[in-house]
């Protein structure tokens, strides 16, 4: 069996990095760390002419058609620049949510927008502190008006419209609806997160319109479904930022000297960065089981994906933290780029459930497989 990804698929990833290199470079985060801004729109709109917003969304609603393996290797390198923007929301959450669940008239209205990258989608579905579940909800809508408050939503000032998931009396206690947040009622609020390069924001609705979204009362269940979808998205863009964190502390601490020697040559630097290395390489394993799941729409997805996103989070945090501890004193300014990585993974080990949520659904998956 092949896990290679083929020469279409590497030029893209050569193309994907060349482009992000010149485009976002560290400077450019930077840029947007230091001012007010939820992400760089200048490079939002390159990228989406370059068509990776339109990666998997078909051909007849404007998008290229390709396969999700293609979508995974921008993913990877998306999380290796850590770029400022608002990707991950509207191409695995808001994008993948409209595919699974979206009646013809709501893709023919938002697929295109979207894979122009004229429209920014998000999902809102915590509503705070503890696990979101069906009877935990306290946004509800009644005659096809919205009421609720949800916190903190990726990307909520930025958006155009938002998967809300709110409380119902049918099916599994949850239905999805979708929101234009232009409308009036609607009120966003900036939450800062650790990671000022990805806005966030508390969103209040006030008895605004809400459009179902696939079948009422079956919203938890497409919740969880569009869940695994994007834990292997993320996972993959996890990945990216481990390696990135890896090489930068490689790097340093071969140029960096100490009693005469690079610090590279001391026992303790050698055994960081040779654990970064085995959990980066665990990790992309797993996501390679992730991104065949997800790309054959495999019956073991639930299984995958939490293991991918399991393994992410961990290689991901690992490297950034050690990627600091490396760099020493130094690690912890302001002036050092270190600081992109950490933020950027402790902010995607929580966007979706942090790792003890998905070790549960981990063993969960494990134990299905198991009875059958």
């Amino acid at each position: 069996m092949n896990f290679e990804f083929s020469d279409e698929q590497e030029l893209l990833r050569e193309q994907a990095r060349g482009f992000l290199g010149e485009h976002c470079p560290p400077s450019a985060v930077r840029a947007v760390l230091d001012s007010e801004a939820d992400h760089d729109s200048d490079l939002w709109r390159k990228v989406s002419e370059m068509g990776w917003t339109a990666t998997v969304i078909p051909e007849e609603f404007g998008g290229l058609g390709l396969s999700y393996l293609e979508l995974v290797v921008i993913a990877e390198e998306m999380g290796r620049s850590a770029a400022p923007l608002p990707f991950s929301s509207s191409v695995y959450l808001a994008t993948e949510a409209l595919l699974a669940n979206g009646s013809t008239a709501q893709k023919e209205k938002w697929l295109p927008l979207l894979a122009s990258g004229e429209a920014i989608g998000t999902l809102a579905f915590a509503e705070g502190e503890g696990r979101p579940s069906p009877k935990s909800l306290k946004t509800t809508v009644t005659d096809g008006k919205l009421s609720g408050r949800k916190l903190p939503v990726p990307d909520g000032r930025a958006a155009d419209f938002a998967v809300v998931v709110a409380s119902s009396d049918q099916g599994d206690g949850a239905t999805l609806y979708l929101v234009d947040l232009q409308q009036d009622g609607v009120s966003r609020v900036a939450v800062r997160t650790l990671d000022f390069t990805r806005g966030h924001a508390v969103i209040e609705f006030a008895n605004v319109d809400a459009e179902p979204l696939g079948g009422a009362g079956a919203g938890w269940a497409a919740l969880n479904q569009l869940l695994d979808r994007a834990a292997v998205l993320f996972a993959w863009e996890q990945v990216g930022i481990a390696e990135s964190a890896l090489y930068q502390a490689r790097d340093y601490a071969m140029g960096r000297y100490a009693f005469g020697r690079a610090i590279a040559s001391y026992q303790a630097i050698k055994h960081k960065l040779a654990e970064m290395y085995v959990k980066n390489t665990l990790a992309r394993s797993n996501c390679y089981y992730g991104a065949w799941a997800l790309n054959t729409n495999s019956a073991e997805l639930p299984l995958a994906a939490a293991t991918a996103r399991v393994g992410g989070i961990q290689a991901a945090l690992y490297a950034a933290e050690e990627n600091i501890q490396t760099h020493g004193g130094m690690g912890f300014t302001w002036e050092f780029d270190c600081q992109f990585y950490y933020r950027r993974a402790k902010l995607l080990s929580v966007n979706i459930g942090s790792e003890g949520f998905w070790q549960d659904r981990l063993i969960t998956a494990i134990e299905q497989n198991n009875a059958a």
